[in-house]
Order: structure tokens, then sequence, then C-alpha cells
């Protein structure tokens, strides 16, 4: 094995947002739970810094991380080992962006989220500028809810053309979505489509727990985050040891993060080095054709509900702002 990914979730369950369509980090955190998350960050950095062999690293908190110094000191260190390849962290772009300026941003992208309601549009879109202004890769996301719709395009309108604006299907049951309604998403997010799929999973090749893995604060390791069945812990044995292919346990992936592994969708032909940030490749981005089989591949994969009632045309595509 030359390369591991690792999703690295700690004990982290505070945010200073309240979303209501949320589930987390409701909590408010003592300072003793948040020195607990401190010495389980620099733990996992710790053993990142030990391995002979490629590393990236997701980092997809059970709430906001970004506003906390630790996680940007850990992210500053983590760039500057010669054997970490990517780093990537889900936020809402509300904290301070200035510690990026001791760190190797060549190695470091953003997995932002923009939430309406919580913040001002010009204040995120500030802060969009200030990771151009470093230099530094990013995506941005919404959640589909249809009250966003106005918000998701007014966004769309003013964030830079190179920039990826993805939209997460509001999974609250089949039907969800009108065809007018996918439309007018997929104008914004050519890739939506992708997204509005639970995908029948269980018994499918899957990357999760060969080349990728999630690892909890204590060490624990897990295929990925929604398969609870452990298989082993970094602390107590070699990595490597851990790893092998396997076939889903689950009966339905839907989630980004998860069906991004099904070998059949190829999801890296789209992505290639802007996987962990869902940033898509830009080269790829602007050929329209190899979005569409990106799309095609996804249709192919068996189904057990969607968000919308019918697929959205390849049509769509063109419409698209280029990346560069």
């Amino acid at each position: 094995m030359n390369h591991l990914s690792v999703l690295y979730r700690g004990p982290l369950a505070s945010c200073n947002y309240a979303c209501g369509y949320c589930p987390f980090a409701k909590h408010t955190e003592t300072p003793a739970e948040h020195q607990a998350d401190a010495d389980a960050l620099t733990r996992f950095t710790d053993w990142v810094w030990l391995q002979r062999f490629e590393v990236s690293v997701l980092f997809t908190p059970w709430g906001e991380a970004l506003v906390r110094s630790r996680y940007q000191a850990a992210l500053s260190r983590l760039s500057t080992m010669p054997h970490v390849r990517q780093l990537a962290i889900q936020t809402n772009l509300s904290g301070k962006l200035n510690w990026l300026e001791g760190a190797e941003r060549s190695k470091i992208a953003l997995w932002a989220t923009y939430h309406p309601g919580e913040t001002e549009q010009q204040k995120f879109l500030d802060k969009c500028a200030e990771l151009d202004g470093y230099g530094v890769r990013y995506s941005v996301g919404v959640v589909g809810k249809k009250s966003h719709l106005g918000a998701i395009e007014a966004l769309r309108a003013e964030l830079p053309e190179h920039v990826y604006l993805w939209v997460n299907a509001f999974k609250v049951g089949d039907g969800y979505y009108s065809a007018e309604d996918l439309e007018r998403i997929s104008r914004v997010d050519p890739l939506f489509e992708v997204n509005t799929r639970r995908y029948r999973t269980r018994g499918r090749d899957c990357a999760a727990g060969e080349s990728v893995i999630s690892v909890d604060g204590d060490g624990t390791a897990r295929r990925c985050h929604f398969i609870e069945r452990p298989i082993g812990n970094i602390y107590a044995s070699d990595v490597r040891e851990l790893l092998a292919p396997r076939l889903c346990s689950r009966a339905s992936c839907e989630c980004h993060i998860g069906y991004v592994h099904l070998p059949e969708l190829q999801a890296e032909s789209v992505y290639r080095d802007g996987l962990l940030a869902r940033i898509p490749d830009p080269a790829l981005w602007a050929d329209p054709q190899a979005l569409a089989a990106y799309l095609d591949r996804a249709r192919a994969l068996p189904v057990v509900g969607r968000a919308g009632g019918r697929r959205v045309e390849s049509v769509t595509l063109h419409k698209a702002a280029p990346l560069v």
C-alpha cells in the first residue's frame, strides 16, 4: 500500500451555528471535553507523522472545528509533513483564516458549506475571497431545502466561476423535489442528481476499509462513518494489517463521502486529487461527455429510493460554470 485516506472525526461536538436541519453538534462542551478533543487530535497528528506511506486526511467533525485554534494548528502541522498528500476539512467557513499563512497551502483544501439564515451571504463570500487570496482550493455547498433554492441561485451568481457549488439533496422521502426543482438545482450543480439517490450497496465492492478508512478520537477504525462495526484500532496495530477488500454490509448509501468510494461509480475520474474536498478536476469539469458518463454510471447503480421524481437530462451540463 502506498497511500491511505483517513476520514477523522474526534470527540468535538459543538458548533457556532444552530441549523434546524442538521443532526450534529447540539452540545455545549465543557473545558474537560475540549481538552479531551485536543488530546485526541494531537495523538492523531502524531500518528500521521509516524507513518511511512502517503496519507491524506479529511476532517469530518461532528460540529464546527475550524473555529478552534487546535484544528488550525493541526492542519498547519500536517501540511508540512512530506508524506502527507492532501488535507481537507468540512467547515462553515466562519473562523479566521490567517492560520493559512504558516501552512503548506498547496496541500490544503476546504469543503465549505453555506447555511442560509446562519450568516449573511456577503460575509460568506468575503471568506471565499480570502481563500482565493491565499490560493487555497475549496468547494462550496448548500443543503438543498426548497426554501434555500433562491439563496443557492444567488450564491452561484456571486461566486467566482472557478468554484464548484454543490447541493446536498434534502432527503426527507421520495418525491421531495418536483421535476422543475431538479432542473433548477441542476443548472447550479450538474452533479446534483448523483446525490438524490440512496444506492443499494449491500454486497457490492467498495474501497472503504481498503484504501480509505474512518477513525474516531480513540483510534477506533471503521470502514466508513456509516458502518458501526470496527475493523481495529490504529494505535493498537499497524493500520496496514486492518486493510482488506470487503463487500459493503449496509443496505444503502446516500452520502457523498460514502458512495464516492464505490468502484462502479468511478468518482475519482471526475474529482481526481479533489475527491476529499469535493472539488472536480477542472479539465474533466469542462468536458460534458465525461460528466454525462459519470451521471450514467450513477443511474446504472441500483437504488432503494430517491429524493426526486425523474432523472435530469444531461443537456443541463453545458450550463455549469467552468472551474479553472
